[in-house]
């Protein structure tokens, strides 16, 4: 088994996870009183996206995990698109492609409720249509390492969000988990100026700290952390440094908090541990600089013990192939219980403003920054296209769809 093959069985697992676990909450997720403009808000899930999905299916959302994004209150959530890990370069672009084709399908299948962002205009008219904007992102460059030319027929195709590195290294530099931490390699730089030049935002989120380091400093536009958490609350690789967090906000980026275990120091986060790392990301970074990226489903958890057998198995697989973070472990879910329903970025509205934070920095952190950076970084089309009405369709790209590409890796 490949390494591409492990982390898609880890995201099987994780997507389990966010479609998996309900706490007894009365009815279908009773909403309790929240933020009171929690429903006018731009609300962007940094990372995240509809549904419970599993990297080896195949099937369409259902009509539950559409009927809770529409309820979820968010504008547009960032879904990743795979590969990620080492992956021949024609079978990572076939899989890119294809998981792109795989969402838009499920855009067309239910235009009421999901609509194509390619603009920051987009996302605002979303808002606007009561939809929820989905924008496609890499956590990998592995579908484009060895021809960055494909990286305009992938922006052709809606992507608009690029990690240089997932966790271990590959030919654009080393991800956070790799010990020479060597930084940006030269088609790395490359690569940086080519998606700043297309209008793609780049991502740092599992680069590693010198890859990092090289990004922020060679990109002509702002970077951003969309999930992560403060290193300065929890020491860990895949958290950034006060020092990165004022870096990414110098160059007009934002700092995503994800609900991941290792906010926590490994053990299953709670909503408090969230409001932490907020909080500190906002007194580094200053609150234009700070968002939200769950690194979960809007469709909640649902915690059984098939799933914990699953969870468990997955994270001794990932050990084995030396590929897990330090501090994951088989009760480390990835996800906080209780921001465990669809309307868990509103409860978290709800826990900062009892914090006495005013409307307009909840507001600010919950989308306006991401918005604002998404604009920054992907210009303005010389014609958009509304996506009041039902969106056009995009083009056949001539592929099936499969699974491995169309799940999303989580940690």
């Amino acid at each position: 088994m490949n390494e591409t093959k492990r982390i898609s069985r880890r995201a099987a697992i994780a997507r389990a996870v966010a479609g998996a676990l309900v706490l007894s909450f009365p009815g279908r997720w009773a909403r309790a009183a929240g933020w009171e403009r929690y429903r006018e808000a731009i609300v962007i899930d940094g990372l995240g996206g509809p549904g419970s999905l599993t990297a080896d299916s195949e099937d369409p959302l259902t009509a539950e995990h559409v009927r809770d994004a529409k309820e979820s209150g968010l504008t547009c959530a960032h879904i990743t698109i795979l590969p990620v890990g080492t992956t021949p370069p024609d079978t990572g672009f076939r899989q890119a492609v294809q998981g792109i084709a795989y969402w838009e399908r499920e855009i067309d299948a239910h235009p009421e409720t999901f609509a194509r962002v390619r603009t920051a205009s987009d996302i605002e008219a979303a808002k606007r249509s009561g939809r929820v904007g989905l924008l496609y992102g890499f956590q990998d460059a592995v579908a484009f390492e060895t021809d960055l030319g494909r990286l305009t027929d992938f922006h052709g195709l809606g992507l608009r969000v690029v990690q240089p590195t997932y966790n271990r290294r590959n030919l654009l530099g080393d991800g956070c988990l790799e010990p020479a931490n060597a930084g940006l390699s030269r088609a790395g730089v490359e690569a940086v100026g080519r998606m700043n030049e297309l209008g793609i935002l780049v991502d740092l989120s599992h680069c590693g700290r010198q890859t990092a380091t090289d990004a922020i400093r060679v990109s002509k536009r702002p970077v951003a952390f969309t999930h992560t958490g403060c290193a300065g609350v929890i020491d860990h690789p895949r958290n950034r440094t006060d020092a990165e967090m004022r870096a990414v906000s110098d160059k007009g980026g934002v700092t995503g908090i994800y609900f991941m275990p290792f906010l926590a120091g490994g053990r299953q986060p709670t909503g408090a541990d969230v409001v932490r790392h907020v909080e500190h990301a906002l007194e580094v970074a200053g609150e234009d600089h700070v968002s939200i990226g769950t690194d979960g489903t809007i469709s909640p958890a649902v915690l059984d013990q098939a799933y914990k057998d699953a969870f468990g198995r997955s994270v001794r697989e990932r050990r084995a192939a030396g590929i897990s973070a330090p501090g994951e472990n088989e009760e480390g879910y990835l996800f906080a219980a209780d921001l465990n329903t669809p309307q868990r970025l509103e409860t978290l509205a709800t826990m900062l403003a009892a914090r006495g934070h005013t409307s307009s920095r909840i507001e600010k952190v919950l989308g306006r920054n991401l918005l604002r950076v998404f604009a920054e970084t992907w210009g303005q089309p010389k014609r958009t296209v509304s996506i009041e009405t039902d969106p056009p369709s995009m083009p056949s790209t001539g592929y099936d769809t499969a699974s491995s590409g169309s799940r999303a890796p989580r940690t």
